[in-house]
């Protein structure tokens, strides 16, 4: 270091222990009293020990880091400066929070003599996020050279909470001027520390009760794995992570409602959170049903029973069901309601027997390219051009619940923010993706799903940042003229419907090919299936914005 200030020294030192920890991502805001923070990263990128991710708006900052979190498994640190800047993190702290997903908060803020004072842009910032964070850490202005040792101390303690609680971390941190000096080369210091995660002993689950594995939102592919111990239906979300394998049950809303299925179970095991119907719900709030919880890995436990539910960290199948029909029945009936079998499209010879009918096939098959694109083509489309090495972020719009009621099993990777199941920061949560998918040096597209409100309220996430690696990432927004989602509510029947149109529908008239010319994306309007699947299965080498109407 050449004659550091101790806030540079500081946070130098921070950053440099957390790197040794096993931090690869960094996504700074512009602030003054963030600066150290700021150029200690820069610092770092340079010597190829993180990467950085410049962010102007620090809610796409957040959503952002929470991306790059989700899809990396690991903590990444979120930089910004005092004051409402803090608080602009707090929507994307609250899904990590509910999601379990661990990030790093380092907020710069006013020294202690400051505060409370009236000086400008500082506020009570230690405790800001309230229960969305595991830990506070209000961290002193530096004054010499013993701090550089709190300053590890604190990075390691930070480090080690927000890995083992799966959550986010606040470390609040307190500069005094000068606020930043020049850096000399910065490697990381310390070794890396073991995590001990929290033992879970696995409670054994015996065949015997009609049971049901219901995988939530990231259950994982432990569920999948549990329902095929157990030869048990398996009733998956899209994004859990278990949409897979013999034991799945797609249709699983029609035939919860249907007495002879969901009528007749005794014991359901549960992996992740469930949001997407209103069926699970139900049927875990049954007297009648045995509930068993299992997780989760951070984030809140979704139990609809009030506390009657057994909780456990980790569950094992002592044997498989001896009633081999009770799966059976589910899988069969699923399957027939979602006519997962395909005809292949060949024509065949003019006197070959059923040429005639194939030929009427292939009609009907060009006839739904051509036609207009609804929402069950729409998340049909994107559904089969995602494949394993590529990542899948659906908003929580209406086409998330559309693509989980009719989409086939399929091992991909999906990722939905159904934490707190908001609408927003979907473009920056799968932008993140997409980057620290890049950043592990696997091929594949990013695609994201999301509606038109969805849409709207993350534009400021297309903003490119200089310096960045170009991810192949495809924006698809699905243009239903507004909140759609809300005509299955009663509201839609009860209310005016000029206020009905105005505050809850809120339909906007949008230029998206501008708005993409604006921020330098590709863009498409596809107004039919077979032009969708085209551009789907040949996506552009960096970011495209495609833009759906649907009918």
């Amino acid at each position: 270091m050449t004659n550091p200030s101790p806030a540079g020294a500081a946070a130098a030192r921070l950053l440099a222990r957390l790197t040794a920890l096993g931090l690869r991502h960094v996504v700074v805001s512009p602030g003054s009293r963030s600066q150290a923070l700021a150029l200690a990263a820069a610092a770092l990128e340079r010597q190829g020990a993180l990467q950085l991710h410049v962010r102007i708006d620090e809610r796409v900052g957040g959503f952002t880091a929470l991306g790059l979190a989700a899809e990396s498994g690991l903590p990444v640190a979120v930089v910004v400066t005092s004051g409402t800047a803090v608080a602009e993190l707090h929507p994307a702290v609250l899904e990590a929070h509910h999601a379990g997903v661990p990030l790093l908060l380092l907020t710069a803020d006013r020294p202690e003599e400051l505060r409370g004072t009236g000086s400008n842009q500082t506020t009570v910032q230690p405790g800001l996020f309230g229960i969305a964070v595991a830990e506070v850490l209000d961290v002193a202005a530096p004054e010499d050279d013993e701090d550089l040792d709190v300053a590890g101390a604190v990075a390691e303690h930070a480090w080690t909470v927000a890995v083992r609680e799966r959550q986010p971390v606040q470390v609040n941190l307190a500069y005094r001027e000068p606020l930043s000096s020049a850096l000399d080369e910065l490697p990381p210091f310390g070794e890396p520390m073991p995590v001990a995660a929290p033992d879970a002993a696995a409670l054994p689950v015996e065949p015997g009760p009609r049971t049901v594995v219901i995988g939530g939102d990231r259950a994982g592919e432990e569920a999948e794995a549990f329902a095929r111990a157990l030869d048990a239906p398996l009733l998956a979300e899209v994004s859990s992570g278990a949409r897979f394998g013999p034991q799945l049950v797609g249709a699983y809303r029609q035939l919860l409602d249907h007495v002879d299925f969901g009528g007749r179970v005794e014991r359901a095991v549960v992996f992740g959170h469930p949001t997407l119907s209103r069926q699970v719900p139900r049927l875990l709030a049954s007297a009648d049903v045995d509930v068993v919880l299992v997780g989760p890995a951070g984030g809140e436990w979704f139990d609809p029973t009030r506390g009657r539910a057994a909780r456990t960290g980790a569950v094992r199948a002592t044997g498989a069901d001896p009633d081999r029909s009770w799966a059976g029945r589910w899988v069969a009936a699923s399957r027939a309601l979602l006519d997962e079998t395909e005809d292949l499209p060949y024509a065949g010879r003019p006197d070959e027997p059923g040429a005639k009918e194939r030929r009427e096939h292939q009609r009907s098959e060009l006839a739904a390219l051509r036609a207009p694109i609804t929402r069950r083509v729409l998340v049909d489309a994107v559904w089969r051009a995602t494949w394993p090495h590529d990542r899948l972020v659906v908003a929580a719009s209406r086409l998330i619940r559309e693509m989980d009621a009719v989409v086939p099993g399929k091992r991909i990777s999906v990722l939905a923010n159904r934490g707190l199941a908001g609408i927003d920061g979907t473009v920056s949560t799968a932008t993140g993706v997409a980057l620290a998918h890049l950043g592990s040096g696997r091929p594949g597209t990013t695609r994201v799903l999301l509606g038109d409100l969805a849409m709207l309220h993350d534009t400021g996430a297309l903003l490119k940042a200089p310096g960045e690696p170009e991810p192949r990432l495809q924006v698809i927004v699905g243009d239903d003229g507004g909140g759609t989602i809300f005509d299955s509510l009663e509201v839609a029947g009860s209310a005016p419907a000029d206020d009905f149109e105005r505050v809850l529908r809120t339909p906007r008239s949008v230029d998206y090919a501008a708005l993409a010319a604006a921020y330098g994306w590709e863009h498409r309007r596809i107004e039919n299936r077979g032009d969708l699947d085209r551009v789907l299965t040949a996506p552009a080498a960096g970011r495209s914005l495609i833009e759906v109407p649907l009918r």
